[in-house]
């Protein structure tokens, strides 16, 4: 274990997941930590810095290592993985016992997500609106600003991903999809997939509307892969 990766805050593991990299078995590591606000969220429990139950890094990697030949990868999720300075040296540590890491991430961390791209296998990378408009999902100014400049990384490596965005009537009109549909496209983004707003952990003035959305299959028709989940 490297020795600064045991001071990664991990809020919670999923020893078996199907759904977090798509065509993966995964065990899934979520790590404490998220600097922005979005009303959707399904795990404002690790929205704090500093969890109530934390999970030590060093238990997960006997955990992994006991399923090697069984599992296929490990996703680190969140929160927002790549806030923590310990992220790299525990990705480094996954792939010592020969799994493929999958990362989920917003890219509220620049610095750290070019630092990591390298070593990932693939990415989930979350778009809240048109990066002009992030605040009004986030809660933070300007938040946009860094989650482009991690997206045009991604874009410029060969780590396969895929891009999705949550939608939610409050949050994202339809007129609001369609300028980001078209940002994406003209930055190059092949792999797009929208994301139906789940309850869980949400606010609760976002639940009366949530069925009031819907985005036809159409929406998706310019980008290579597209999906609707």
């Amino acid at each position: 274990m490297n020795r600064s990766a045991s001071n990664l805050k991990v809020g919670g593991l999923t020893r078996l997941s199907t759904c977090d990299w798509p065509g993966q078995l995964a065990a899934t590591v979520f790590c404490q930590g998220c600097a922005w606000d979005c009303p959707y969220c399904h795990n404002p429990g690790l929205r704090p810095a500093q969890g109530d139950q934390l999970v030590s890094w060093s238990s997960i990697l006997d955990f992994l290592a006991s399923r090697r030949g069984l599992l296929d990868a490990v996703v680190f999720s969140g929160g927002e993985p790549t806030l923590q300075p310990a992220i790299l040296d525990a990705v480094k540590d996954a792939c010592k016992l020969g799994f493929r890491v999958g990362l989920h991430t917003a890219g509220m961390n620049p610095e750290c997500f070019v630092q990591l791209l390298p070593l990932l296998d693939w990415v989930g990378f979350d778009v809240k609106a048109s990066f002009a408009d992030y605040a009004h999902v986030t809660g933070i100014e300007r938040s946009g600003d860094k989650a482009l400049a991690s997206l045009r990384s991604l874009l410029a490596s060969d780590v396969p991903y895929e891009v999705r965005t949550t939608v939610h009537p409050a949050l994202l009109s339809l007129d609001d999809m369609h300028k980001l549909k078209e940002e994406l496209l003209s930055l190059g983004v092949t792999h797009y997939v929208i994301q139906c707003f789940r309850s869980q952990g949400a606010r609760p003035e976002l639940l009366p509307s949530a069925s009031e959305f819907f985005v036809p299959r159409t929406h998706g028709v310019d980008f290579l892969h597209f999906d609707i989940r």
